[in-house]
């Protein structure tokens, strides 16, 4: 895209600053208290299962909700309702694609740039570059209607980029795409840390998250249950290596006291069997071999990003 963002930026500043942030809804704590930092031009991940307060928190840092307590600043300036100079430096790309189905592709983005007060001319300007730069040019004529999901999730993305926001807020930008179009999407989204934009994301896909994001944050209830780089929440929170095996409840609980001499090794009963975790699991293998009770059969891999989430979160359906 050229010079489209300009230069770089520093990766020193902070882009968002959130202090002691609290949301409530009557009697209901949405957000309990929370503080955190996002550098700019980095890729901040915020995960958490339905209803832990991700969009409530989007919402506040947003200026779309009144903040009950706490306090927030998005490039220094304070997050609350009707603040348009908050809203000049953030484009949101929301769950929904909410565009215009009887507008074609063209008209969706430079209406968008004229509401944010762009020219008519700058606004096709950069409606062309980004259509271009998305793969969409050949579709610029063509109402939203006749495109593919992936192609509207493309357009949703382009739109945000037209008033040329610092800060981009992701929430969940791949729901529903096929492999293709999800891989393009994350393609982008790279593109876009590397020209100096600070991405805020929410996913429940945990290879996005890993992907993506430079550093992690991980809320339940309403409270900041981990954080760190995806790395240092899969070593801390998991440890390399997971071990699963089927065995019935008679058969889990010799297993789970054989390996009780190793403090590093952490295993979780399931209702079809168990689920270990640690650094190292050869330890854990040559107790089991030692007490004649090693499974038949098991499944051995490294521990990933879903692991930490399943372990910090649990793992009841949330409603």
């Amino acid at each position: 895209m050229g010079n489209y963002f300009g230069m770089q930026t520093s990766t020193t500043a902070m882009a968002i600053t959130v202090k002691d942030l609290r949301k409530r809804y009557g009697d209901v704590e949405a957000v309990r208290g929370i503080s955190f930092r996002v550098t700019e031009g980095e890729c901040f991940g915020l995960l958490g299962p339905n209803g832990a307060g991700k969009s409530t928190t989007i919402r506040l840092i947003c200026g779309l909700s009144e903040i009950t307590d706490g306090h927030i600043e998005v490039f220094g300036v304070t997050a609350y309702p009707g603040n348009r100079e908050l809203k000049r430096r953030i484009g949101v790309v929301s769950q929904d694609d909410n565009l215009d189905p009887d507008l074609t592709v063209r008209q969706n983005l430079e209406l968008h740039g004229m509401f944010y007060g762009l020219t008519s001319a700058t606004a096709r300007a950069r409606t062309q570059e980004l259509l271009q730069w998305m793969q969409l040019d050949s579709k610029l004529a063509e109402q939203v209607r006749a495109l593919s999901g992936g192609m509207r999730r493309r357009l949703v993305i382009a739109r945000a980029l037209v008033s040329r926001p610092r800060l981009l807020v992701l929430d969940e930008p791949t729901t529903g795409l096929d492999p293709q179009a999800r891989h393009l999407v994350w393609a982008k989204i790279r593109e876009l840390k590397t020209r100096g934009v600070t991405i805020l994301l929410t996913t429940h896909y945990m290879e996005e998250a890993e992907r993506l994001a430079d550093r992690l944050l991980v809320i339940d209830h309403g409270l900041i249950l981990e954080q760190g780089t995806p790395n240092d929440l899969i070593e801390r929170v998991a440890g390399r290596e997971c071990l699963e095996c089927q065995a019935t409840e008679d058969e889990t609980a010799p297993l789970i006291e054989a390996a009780s001499p190793l403090p590093s090794i952490r295993i979780e009963s399931r209702h079809d069997g168990l689920v270990a975790f640690g650094p190292d699991l050869d330890g854990m293998l040559d107790l089991w071999d030692r007490a004649g009770i090693r499974p038949a059969s098991y499944y051995r891999r490294r521990t990933s990003l879903e692991d930490v989430f399943l372990r910090l979160t649990g793992r009841e359906l949330r409603e």
